[in-house]
């Protein structure tokens, strides 16, 4: 893969992965690193994950197309995690990521005794806001820092400054804002009993709230914020796509995408939009200028609760957050990826949403083609022909009219009510 540079900096697109095929999609569409989950000691216990043997397979496919594959072990540790970390950074030592992603300085000690010749990358989790804090963990041995969510790109170029030059910086640049200090929050523990620090959270800054006067059971008041109070609740997401030359110049490393529990077809279009953007930046800022429309539209292509630039201009205020529902945009859905042609000229697919016989569907390739075609013919696996495919998950093979590649990603625009 060419690696993409500016100013002698070595720039990374980092792209999440859930699974197996999402790091696979998420190697096709652009990804220069992917960060994944085993099936422990990561903070999206509800995300697929990796067991072992799809992280080597995963591994070995990403380095084979040059790309490195970093897996997370950023819980907040208690005693009883320790032994099971250890045992669980020994295995890891045989298959090879390119680095862990830890917080804890427990797990960061553990993992440099276990792990001496492997990068370790310091955690948003860690909540990284100033230059000595970074300092700090370079001390200790840390390759890169992620930093927290709350700072701005003025921040982060002060960062940049007072830091050795070989140090990274990781920065979230699209995706869920978390609510709490870089999302060290104890809310769903304390409302469900699930630690959102050991990777269960119940995601209550998305649920609606109002008060209840403990006299007037049943009498819902709303809750209202006036301009000296904070607004804390249900942020819009994350997105940078207009932005690029702004994170690019602050000396940033690394532009990371959240969402590990996210589908492939939102993977693949964020992706995609950033690798084109960033390309075409380096290339010509002014051919990145004149298509800022088309990656805004493309980039709306994946569920998402609105769009807001953050922290990274100053403060957010009440514009940044949504009142009135804890739902997704959603203009696309996934149909299915792509796989191997049969001896019949039909594709092979595994299935996510129903489609027919006859529908206009859009095929999204890695290259940033978009192209609409219509469904000549699906047929199961026994090459029985049917009219559509119903049932989530089922093998098909299908007829779009014209030649597919392995990883093509078929989706279907919605209705918008």
């Amino acid at each position: 893969m060419a690696k993409h540079t500016y100013n002698g900096r070595e720039l990374e697109l980092l792209i999440p992965a859930s699974c197996l095929e999402v790091l696979k999609v998420a190697v096709i569409y652009g990804a220069d690193a992917v960060y994944i989950g085993g099936e422990a000691f990561g903070l999206r216990a509800k995300a697929k994950n990796f067991s072992l043997e799809d992280m080597k397979e995963g591994i070995e496919f990403a380095h084979a197309r040059g790309v490195k594959v970093y897996v997370t072990a950023n819980i907040l540790a208690h005693n009883y995690d320790l032994d099971g970390a250890r045992k669980y950074f020994e295995e890891l030592k045989e298959i090879g990521p390119d680095a862990l992603i830890i917080s804890d300085p427990g797990m960061f000690t553990i993992a440099k005794e276990v792990m001496p010749d492997t990068d370790i990358h310091v955690s948003t989790q860690a909540n990284n806001t100033n230059y000595m804090t970074y300092q700090f963990w370079w001390k200790q041995g840390a390759k890169r820092v992620v930093s927290a969510r709350e700072l701005s790109l003025k921040e982060i170029k002060q960062i940049r400054e007072q830091i050795p030059d070989e140090m990274e910086i990781e920065t979230f640049m699209h995706g869920a804002m978390c609510i709490s200090y870089s999302g060290r929050c104890l809310l769903s523990n304390f409302m469900t009993g699930r630690d959102a620090n050991r990777g269960a959270c119940t995601h209550p800054c998305r649920w609606k709230y109002s008060i209840v006067e403990e006299s007037r059971p049943g009498e819902y008041m709303p809750v209202y914020e006036n301009e000296r109070g904070t607004y804390i609740f249900n942020s819009k997401d994350l997105c940078m796509i207009e932005y690029i030359p702004e994170l690019v110049t602050s000396g940033i490393d690394s532009f990371k995408i959240e969402g590990r529990m996210k589908t492939a077809l939102y993977v693949a279009t964020v992706a995609r939009t950033y690798r084109l953007a960033i390309d075409e930046f380096l290339q010509d800022p002014e051919l990145y200028r004149s298509r800022i429309p088309f990656y805004k539209s493309e980039i709306q292509k994946c569920t998402y609760r609105q769009y807001t630039t953050g922290f990274f201009f100053g403060k957010p205020d009440e514009n940044t957050q949504i009142y009135d529902n804890n739902t997704y945009v959603k203009e696309y859905t996934y149909l299915g990826i792509v796989g191997e042609r049969n001896e019949q000229g039909l594709y092979h697919i595994e299935q996510r949403n129903k489609f027919s016989v006859g529908e206009t569907i859009e095929v999204m390739k890695p290259n940033g083609e978009n192209i609409s075609v219509v469904v000549r013919a699906i047929q199961n696996e026994d090459g029985e022909s049917m009219e559509s495919a119903p049932h989530p998950k089922q093998q098909l093979y299908i007829d779009l009219g014209i030649e597919l590649d392995q990883f093509d990603i078929l989706r279907r625009k919605e209705e918008q009510a």
